[in-house]
């Protein structure tokens, strides 16, 4: 099966796209191979109404009912170019995880989330049945709904006893850094997965860098702006003495806490005046450290980052740094493109795999600790919508998965073309 799978996170800055061909063998082996991902970029009017809409604004049902629809019919032109770009006009399903405006956490337990961008607007445009609305099931289960990417790095990255596949013993954090970061502890294959968001990823930083620039940059190219300041060891502990990181996992958390106006309501009574680059470089060292904190006195022995965050040198860095400092073993740090996944691309090949796994009656999320999901639900479930609501072509699994294979052509991954017009913030936000 062909599955095109849609993404687009809290930076709102594109829609990723990427197809892969999944085959599931008699073994419990699912072997994907890559076709190619690429970005369309959201057209601007619709992007400023998005992130007006997004916390901690108030908007009105009429607004959230218009970015549905609005939302939904620009997913469907994206993925009817995407069918053909990527994928040479052959894809059976397509898997669109729409646009995150509200992820409702209370303590310790997710209530809710929404994502908007209507299933029947996008299967309009591709022709093609689409499976969608992934996380709300796994919330009515009890679970936080994310990071859902911890199926895909269960799979892929477990490692066999012998530990043949060069992980050695220990654990992988499978890191992505995207608005908000989260991780995945995976160990061998078929361990418990525990999954959380460590914290912000790029977000912060992201909106410091918007306004220091007037709007001219979007983000921290390369770090630059970092490379170039001063940590300022008073506004970081007033930063990191936020109880979210604290918290145990499983947990999920958002732009419902890290929003526009966080930085400065945590430094007012602090560094009121931290500005400039000193602002940059704190806030890219309170993603390393928060990161490696959460990772502290566990034995992890690698890290697979990706997201925009996986293409700033300085974070990944300061992370190498506070890994050094806080886990008990040397740690590598290397991207999921030298495993053979883009750091880019990472979140739309989830959910190519989230689809074919939900058009199949397979569950989409991996097993944790104490008889739950990494999630935190208190059972498997499968997830997503079918639009139309018609029966698939495909019979359900007769077996669980138990592995993810990387089936890539032997020139690597095909990147896909790049839409004209400006380039995409490649600081990505999580697919929320």
């Amino acid at each position: 099966m062909i599955v095109l799978g849609l993404s687009s996170g809290t930076s709102v800055d594109a829609i990723d796209a990427a197809a892969a061909d999944l085959t599931l063998g008699d073994d419990g082996v699912l072997r994907m191979r890559p076709r190619g991902h690429t970005e369309y970029a959201w057209p601007r009017a619709l992007r400023e109404r998005i992130l007006k809409a997004l916390p901690p604004a108030a908007v009105d049902v009429a607004e959230v009912a218009q970015l549905d629809t609005l939302i939904g019919q620009e997913l469907g032109r994206a993925g009817r170019r995407a069918i053909d770009d990527v994928a040479g006009g052959d894809v059976d399903l397509v898997a669109s995880h729409g646009q995150t405006i509200y992820h409702w956490v209370v303590g310790a337990r997710a209530r809710g989330t929404l994502q908007l961008g209507n299933a029947a607007w996008v299967a309009e445009h591709v022709k093609r049945p689409v499976i969608s609305d992934f996380r709300v099931a796994d919330v009515a289960a009890g679970g936080h709904g994310a990071p859902l990417v911890s199926v895909l790095d269960a799979l892929w990255l477990g490692r066999e006893d012998t530990g043949a596949d060069g992980a050695g013993t220990g654990l992988t954090a499978a890191l992505n850094i995207g608005g908000i970061a989260n991780v995945s502890l995976v160990g061998r294959v078929d361990d418990p997965v525990t999954g959380w968001d460590t914290g912000p990823g790029n977000c912060l930083l992201d909106v410091a860098v918007a306004a220091l620039t007037d709007g001219r940059l979007a983000y921290d190219r390369d770090g630059e702006l970092a490379a170039q300041g001063t940590v300022d060891p008073v506004a970081l502990a007033a930063l990191l003495d936020d109880p979210y990181f604290a918290a145990p996992a499983p947990k999920s958390t958002g732009r419902e806490l890290f929003d526009t106006t966080y930085t400065a309501r945590r430094l007012a009574s602090v560094r009121p005046g931290l500005t400039g680059p000193d602002l940059v470089a704190t806030l890219t060292e309170l993603t390393a450290v928060s990161v490696a904190d959460a990772l502290a006195g566990r034995d992890v022995r690698r890290v697979v980052a990706s997201g925009g965050g996986a293409r700033n040198p300085v974070l990944l860095d300061r992370l190498r740094a506070a890994l050094a400092e806080r886990v008990p073993h040397a740690c590598d740090v290397v991207t999921s493109e030298a495993l053979g996944l883009p750091v880019d691309a990472k979140e739309a090949y989830l959910f190519a795999l989230l689809g074919f796994l939900s058009a199949h009656g397979l569950p989409g999320t991996a097993a944790g600790e104490h008889r739950r999901r990494a999630t935190g639900a208190r059972r498997a479930v499968v997830l997503g919508s079918l639009t139309p609501p018609t029966p698939l072509p495909w019979p359900a699994a007769s077996g669980p998965v138990r592995r993810l294979a990387l089936a890539n052509t032997p020139h690597g991954l095909h990147p896909g073309p790049r839409t004209q017009g400006p380039l995409p913030d490649p600081t990505k936000g999580t697919s929320r």
